[in-house]
């Protein structure tokens, strides 16, 4: 959370990026049929979408920080509230509202997901982030509309067929196959440094030491207790267990070195930055492919996902095109057609890489 003195520095800031008349108490920053988006509104989206970005809590209000995170974030978001307002009109037209009994089953489950038992608890909390009832039911009619429309007139006409699914799993088959991964147990033995770096002897007397102990490791002797008694890496305290671990996450000489190697192996001692080691390999899980059978609820959600993200763009832009928004802010008009070219230029290119598969 970022403290109450960024949000006078997020107003002084923003008044800066879009030119406003002093004159205006509410400046009104864009109509969309007939229903306003006010500066006031928008400034406090702004706050909220700048308090996800900790390293801000101290910037000025004129500092470049600050100015270059407004600028970030004012296309997409003043893009993402014509749209919030687009939806939740559509919501009205089709006649839906939030009820009395679903608004209040909604303020019972965020007393309960916050621990607060009693009302006066709530109230205090509602008051201490300046919010009224009437504030969080509006707010929270505003999401139920947005959800609700884009379920019914979006969600449920999306239908996958069994042939995008077998395409879809044949050409992201990658996303669909578990990595190879190792258990590793590690004994860590340091060589004293100086100024005048390794002392000969003494890293001569670390290794034969290493090596003493991996002859008793090879005579049976249990590798967690060993390194229980003699390792000085942390995972002395695991028995000198590591991982799991992804092969592909580890160097190329260790994956070469551990695929020559079966379960239970133990390495020759080996030259760290610290010292010497010896590790053994504990356990492997090799990599698997999971069928089609396996994966097909995944596989939906993915073609779902990115046929909800397309759908819902058009029904947007068909909404936009039957709407009457007027802009009274030249800049924020210019953010605005920036972000929504942007969406066009992704939809597109999503749609090209599509089709060429």
């Amino acid at each position: 959370m970022l403290k109450r003195s960024i949000l006078a520095a997020v107003l002084a800031a923003s008044s800066a990026a879009v030119p406003l008349r002093a004159e205006i108490i509410e400046q009104v920053l864009v109509k969309v049929n007939g229903e306003m988006i006010s500066k006031t509104e928008f400034e406090s989206k702004q706050v909220a979408e700048l308090r996800n970005r900790p390293e801000l809590a101290k910037a000025g209000p004129t500092s470049p920080e600050l100015q270059k995170a407004i600028a970030e974030i004012t296309p997409d978001l003043i893009l993402s509230s014509v749209d919030d307002l687009l939806l939740i009109q559509r919501g009205r037209e089709n006649g839906w509202a939030l009820g009395d009994a679903q608004f209040a089953q909604m303020v019972d489950s965020i007393k309960k997901s916050n621990n607060i038992e009693d009302e006066a608890r709530f109230q205090e909390a509602l008051k201490q982030e300046g919010v009224t009832m009437a504030d969080l039911r509006r707010n929270m009619e505003r999401m139920m509309l947005i959800s609700q429309v884009q379920r019914v007139e979006i969600m449920d006409k999306i239908s996958i067929n069994d042939e995008e699914a077998r395409t879809y799993y044949t050409q992201h088959r990658d996303d669909f196959t578990s990595a190879t991964e190792i258990t590793l147990r590690e004994i860590l033995l340091d060589v004293p440094t100086s100024d005048r770096g390794v002392n000969v002897a003494q890293d001569d007397a670390v290794r034969a030491r290493t090596e003493e102990l991996r002859k008793r490791l090879v005579a049976g002797e249990p590798f967690a207790r060993l390194a229980g008694e003699y390792s000085v890496a942390s995972s002395k305290a695991n028995g000198g267990l590591i991982g799991p671990l992804k092969s592909e996450d580890l160097t190329p000489s260790l994956r070469d070195m551990f695929d020559k190697m079966q379960v239970g192996d133990i390495t020759s001692v080996l030259r760290t930055q610290r010292g010497y080691q010896i590790l053994k390999l504990e356990s492997r899980s090799e990599s698997k492919v999971r069928s089609f059978e396996e994966s097909r609820n995944d596989i939906a959600n993915k073609i779902g996902e990115i046929k909800m993200r397309a759908e819902r763009d058009k029904y947007l832009d068909r909404l936009r095109a039957q709407a009457t928004i007027t802009w009274r802010n030249d800049e924020l008009k210019k953010a605005y057609d920036t972000a929504l070219a942007r969406r066009h230029q992704q939809s597109e290119s999503t749609a090209q890489a599509a089709s060429a598969k």
